[in-house]
């Protein structure tokens, strides 16, 4: 049974002509000890797709079921609970409290629990030490470099040994080496058997998974299993096409995808800009033959 599966799960936001589709009919399994990357554009549905997995928002349609319990439909304070004991969360942001120790910041998820002080203390400071920082328990946040407080984001995630991990641009705010360290902290504890769900824009650290997952315009485009220490060719291809697309594009009415796989080697943005252009020119030309 997979750990987590969603099915033709839909999010729509708005009403009438500002209606906006975030997610559109998704289908999604994760297996128990999956490592998966979560690949795609701006706009693509990937914070979407997270905040439905990690229970911070309900879907319009579709269903959802986490350890084979349906959970698309709790009430708030159901939701809540089943997102503290089953889920964790590492942000972009740290989102660490700034007023209080590395230690305390990673005990506050089994303050919520309703664990007792010394007990929660004791196994924020384990925690803490697998994640290589034993010695910074008493550090503020402000005292701690960015792949720190990243470390220390993990380990909270950790604390409550969640069934899922949800980590969200984990290296964005991080410089070369501390995204090398904290994604081979992530890879470390994917081998302790935990699950993982990575968002990222960098085919790079498609390098430590062992799937990917790939979204535009609100649905999975395609999803493929990959080995550690490989980037996947469909992953990079896929996102340097995305990644090229522009606004002249759009109003060309030409798909990205399409008019990518269709250039020639050598051709320009300048070209493709200027393509773009001609375009209504030569329909008001064309208007103005049949008026005449």
């Amino acid at each position: 049974m997979a750990l987590l599966e969603l099915k033709e799960i839909s999010k729509i936001y708005g009403f009438g002509d500002a209606t906006t589709i975030a997610l559109d009919e998704v289908d999604l399994s994760v297996d128990k000890g999956e490592f998966v990357a979560v690949m795609g554009p701006s706009g693509s549905g990937k914070s979407s797709l997270m905040n439905m997995i990690g229970l911070l928002d309900r879907p319009t349609h579709g269903t959802y079921q986490l350890g084979g319990r349906s959970v698309a439909r709790l009430r708030p304070n159901q939701r809540a609970k089943v997102r503290r004991d089953r889920v964790g969360f590492v942000f972009q942001s740290f989102n660490l409290l700034p007023k209080i120790t590395a230690l305390e910041n990673v005990a506050l998820p089994l303050m919520y629990k309703g664990v007792g002080t010394t007990r929660r203390l004791k196994h924020a400071s384990a925690i803490l030490g697998q994640v290589g920082l034993a010695d910074k328990e008493y550090f503020f946040p402000k005292q701690l470099s960015g792949g720190q407080m990243q470390r220390v984001a993990i380990a909270r995630a950790l604390v409550n040994n969640p069934d899922i991990i949800i980590a969200g641009e984990p290296t964005g705010n991080l410089d070369s080496e501390s995204s090398r360290l904290v994604m081979e902290l992530l890879g470390e504890i994917h081998a302790l058997g935990h699950t993982i769900l990575l968002v990222t824009h960098n085919p790079e650290l498609t390098r430590y998974v062992t799937r990917v997952v790939y979204m535009h315009d609100g649905q999975i485009v395609y999803d493929e299993q990959t080995a550690i220490g490989e980037v996947p060719k469909l992953a990079r291809r896929a996102s340097l096409l995305l990644q090229r697309r522009t606004a002249e594009d759009d109003y060309a009415g030409v798909s990205a995808l399409m008019g990518i796989d269709n250039e020639k080697p050598k051709k320009t943005k300048r070209t493709k800009r200027r393509t773009a252009r001609r375009k209504p020119v030569r329909a008001h030309k064309q208007a103005r033959k049949i008026k005449r």
